[in-house]
């Protein structure tokens, strides 16, 4: 089996998972742990994922918890694979668990001279392709559509969980499992909504609204930011997260961009522009939020040490922010877990000074 970039770079390698041609962006994660997560997490929606840690799969697959329904990528790139895994919550190999989703795999690549290829060059369209003509394989190929990306990774209809006397509507674009976990932990009630249907109508039954994470180009969803204008009007504590900063600050009047190579890790330092506090993150995503677009009354909230991008932004005076990073982990570190106690603190003041939905 072969990666092929779109530049015609041919990396050879060793199938592993289902055997099965596929095309999709190539994007890299310099995470040193995390497999599990990563590959459920539904932002990596039809791209071909290499991870950098040289040895993947010694740890095996878990029963759970995973951050959705299914493996999420398009493919897997590795340079060792392990097929023995010991560690004791194993129930099954990473190669048993891809080949029972239909997620092709390829081990024994150069993955540091990959990645320094895809940083130079930026990330490109490539394949994963079994032995044979390759055009042909190409052409069979299984793709996504990028454009209506979103629409696979959210749920069908409103789910309603329970829990205590503060409701949070979540705004699902592609959710990771654990957001929802993380509110429910610190007691909130969660009606978790897909973007496509009527949310507005459950503004009324809330008392702050949660903007989630996804796949794709956030300038593909203008439809869902125009609608986000008006959730703002009624002035309900609003967090976004990932995808849902970047449709906040496009909700908001901001631009967004896509990055040369992205931002894929557990290890993106960001630092707190008001405390001048750095923090270590999860990320995940390719676009980022135009810093020099942020309209006056809003500010700047969070900046990546390592490119200087924009990674949070919040309103001067509104119960409005957002975090481009992944405060709720998995995987990743716990160090802005507290976003999630802040966000319900101010939903519960909120909520005693007047009442739902009220602008």
């Amino acid at each position: 089996m072969n990666l092929v970039l779109e530049d015609g770079t041919i990396c050879a390698g060793k199938p592993f998972g289902a055997p099965r041609d596929v095309a999709g962006e190539v994007v890299f994660n310099t995470g040193l742990t995390g497999y599990v997560e990563t590959l459920t997490d539904p932002s990596y929606r039809g791209q071909i994922l290499v991870l950098t840690y040289p040895l993947q799969g010694n740890y095996g697959v878990p029963a759970g918890p995973y951050e959705s329904g299914r493996i999420q990528v398009q493919g897997l790139v590795v340079s060792h694979y392990s097929s023995a895994p010991s560690h004791h919550a194993s129930v099954r190999s990473l190669g048993s668990w891809l080949e029972s989703e239909g997620v092709p795999a390829l081990f024994g690549v150069d993955t540091r001279t990959l990645t320094r290829r895809l940083r130079e060059h930026g990330t490109m369209p490539g394949f994963l392709l079994g032995a044979g003509e390759t055009a042909a394989r190409k052409a069979r190929a299984d793709v996504v559509d990028m454009r209506r990306v979103v629409d696979d990774v959210t749920p069908r209809e409103v789910v309603r969980y329970e829990g205590g006397s503060l409701r949070v509507l979540v705004i699902d674009t592609g959710a990771k499992e654990n957001i929802v976990r993380s509110l429910r932990k610190r007691g909130a009630a969660v009606i978790r909504a897909p973007f496509h249907t009527h949310w507005e109508s459950l503004l009324g039954e809330v008392d702050g609204v949660m903007l989630t994470n996804g796949p794709g180009d956030p300038a593909d969803l203008g439809g869902l930011t125009e609608r986000l204008r008006g959730c703002l009007s009624r002035g309900l504590p609003t967090f976004g997260i990932c995808l849902g900063h970047q449709l906040l600050a496009r909700a908001a009047g901001a631009r967004t961009f896509k990055l040369k190579y992205g931002h894929r890790s557990q290890n993106q330092p960001v630092i707190d522009l008001v405390t001048q506090r750095a923090y270590v993150t999860s990320q995940n995503h390719g676009y980022a939020v135009a810093e020099d677009t942020i309209p006056a009354d809003w500010e700047p909230w969070f900046q990546n040490l390592n490119d200087g991008t924009n990674e949070g932004i919040r309103h001067r005076y509104r119960p409005f922010r957002s975090v481009q990073f992944h405060p709720e982990a998995a995987a990743g570190p716990r160090d802005t877990a507290y976003m999630f106690d802040d966000f319900m603190r101010m939903v519960g003041e909120m909520k005693g000074t007047g009442g739902r939905g009220q602008s």
